[in-house]
């Protein structure tokens, strides 16, 4: 892929675009080898870090509601998640990841996570700022795609 007129590519941005294609790469790897589909993998992702509702997890996988009923219902009957009444309004359901869905995903990413805490903990605090400052640009372009508005 060219670069626009008027924009040249620095090394940060190659580097950036193999980091997004290799990040898609890593995703598909890891859900296949844990039997899980993208959304599947996604959701386990998302459950580890807090419990949410059906509908939520509908929003922030960008999938219809029955869809994201099925992706609980595939995580439930592998054991790797639970639904339960929500503690603050009992007409609520939340689904909470297992230890069996939080060591899957672990086994298969910890290697990585090492790998990555290893080379943060290389470099000093000015270092990460400047890292940190730059990720956090990177992700509000993504976003800023994401939101734009879609034809049709």
């Amino acid at each position: 892929m060219s670069s626009p007129r008027g924009w040249a590519e620095s090394s940060s941005l190659v580097a950036l675009r193999r980091v997004l294609a290799r990040g898609a790469t890593v995703r598909r790897v890891v859900a296949r080898r844990a039997g899980l589909s993208d959304h599947e993998l996604s959701a386990l992702e998302m459950l580890s870090r807090d419990a949410t509702g059906p509908g939520e997890l509908a929003g922030a996988l960008d999938v219809t509601r029955p869809a994201a009923t099925g992706i609980v219902d595939r995580l439930v009957a592998r054991g790797h998640a639970e639904r339960r009444a929500h503690p603050a309004d009992r007409r609520r359901t939340e689904v909470v990841v297992t230890d069996s869905g939080r060591g899957e995903a672990r086994t298969h990413l910890l290697p990585m996570f090492l790998a990555l805490a290893e080379l943060d903990a290389s470099f000093d605090d000015a270092e990460r700022e400047v890292v940190a400052r730059y990720l956090e640009g990177v992700v509000a372009a993504l976003d800023a795609v994401a939101a734009e508005p879609t034809d049709g």
